[in-house]
This record gives structure tokens, C-alpha cells and sequence, in this order.
């Protein structure tokens, strides 16, 4: 059975999930703080196999090189958003006070395309608007959202690159048509149902 758990990481209170079965792991938005990552990591008896990006806000990749090295695993990113990586404007750490950079992620994501890393299986499909790149990743009983689809609310698209209309139409077309039950795990906040959301989130009412 896949498991998942949240991380929260950093100054803006972001979540890094570690997805885990049989000893091995996914990290999903390794955003800052990874000894606290690492620590979940040592404590669940698990060994990371990738990592996967929703998105390249510095906050979400703050640790992407320590646990990157620390691991020697490969990064997964929006093939729209590789060049954020390592431009401090676009990542949006120039406004951090700490600008930085990271290197290349080794693959690029095929959009609504099924993945099966170390056994992992997943469906990745567009969820942009909160910046171009933008994907959320669905496993069997829970999808992690990134920054689209928050619980009461969605991503913030006044940013670089984002796109209201384009997030609202996003999470209608890739998030909201699956079913009621199915858990949300987005990049900040608590965790949510799709059902909630679509019976209550003020964007969809």
C-alpha cells in the first residue's frame, strides 16, 4: 500500500510529502529545512528513488540539491519550467533575500502520461496557472496538487507566468473529475477531498 507524508518545511510553511511503500520513496517538493527531510526519511526506514516537482517556486526546491546529492536520485520537473531551476527571477528566490540557483533536472515530464518509478505509479496532468509548468501527480486514492488546488482556496496567479484562468480551468478539467473521495495533498495548508472542494471552495461556486 502507498503512503504519504507531509513535511512542513520553511519560512512560508510549505509541503514537502514523502510517498513511501516497500522501503523505497518518492520526495515530492523537497522546499527547505532538509534535515528535517531527512529525518522523516530515516525515522519511516525508507530510501528515496526520485524527485518529483509540481512546480519551481524556490519554496518548493529549497532542498533540492541536498537531498539530490545526499541520495544521488533524479529530479522529475515540467519540461515549461526546467529554465526556472537555475534563474533566480523566474524561481522567485530574487525576492527570498537568499537567491538561488539549482541544477538541471535529469528528466522532463510527459503530460497525462502514467509513470511507474520503482514500483510508484502515477498519473502526471497539467494543473497551471500559479505558473506555466504546473502538475499535479495522481496515485491511486490521493493526488498531490502543488500549488493549484488548496483546501477553501487555490494558488495565487499574480505572479510570473500565472494565469487565472488558465489554474480554474486546470483543476476543473484534471482535478475536479476525479472522484469525491479522493484525498488532496496540496503544497501548503491541510489536506483536503475533491468532493469538499467542489461543494465548497469559493473559486467554484
Amino acid at each position: 500500500m502507498t503512503e504519504i507524508k507531509r513535511i512542513t518545511t520553511g519560512r512560508i510553511a510549505e509541503n514537502c510529502y514523502v510517498i513511501y511503500q516497500k522501503g523505497k520513496a518518492l520526495i515530492v517538493d523537497p522546499g527547505d529545512e532538509f534535515v528535517v527531510i531527512k529525518r522523516a526519511l530515516d525515522e519511516l526506514n525508507v530510501v528515496p528513488t526520485a524527485i518529483l516537482l509540481t512546480h519551481t517556486h524556490y519554496d518548493h526546491i529549497g532542498a533540492l540539491e541536498e537531498a539530490r546529492k545526499m541520495y544521488s536520485i533524479p529530479v522529475y520537473v515540467s519540461g515549461l519550467e526546467q529554465a526556472w531551476l537555475g534563474n533566480p527571477i523566474l524561481n522567485l528566490s530574487i525576492n527570498s533575500g537568499h537567491p538561488f540557483t539549482t541544477e538541471p533536472a535529469e528528466y522532463e515530464f510527459e503530460l497525462v502520461k502514467t509513470y511507474d518509478i520503482a514500483g510508484f505509479q502515477f498519473k502526471v496532468v497539467p494543473t497551471p496557472g500559479h505558473s506555466p509548468g504546473g502538475v499535479s501527480f495522481i496515485f491511486d486514492d490521493f493526488v498531490v496538487s502543488g500549488d493549484a488546488l488548496f483546501k477553501g482556496s487555490i494558488g495565487r496567479a499574480d505572479l510570473t507566468g500565472s494565469d487565472l484562468g488558465a489554474l480554474l480551468k486546470g483543476i476543473k478539467e484534471q482535478l475536479f473529475t476525479l472522484p469525491d473521495n479522493m484525498r488532496v495533498y496540496p503544497g501548503h495548508g491541510d489536506e483536503t477531498t475533491i468532493g469538499y472542494e467542489k461543494r465548497t471552495n469559493p473559486f467554484f461556486r
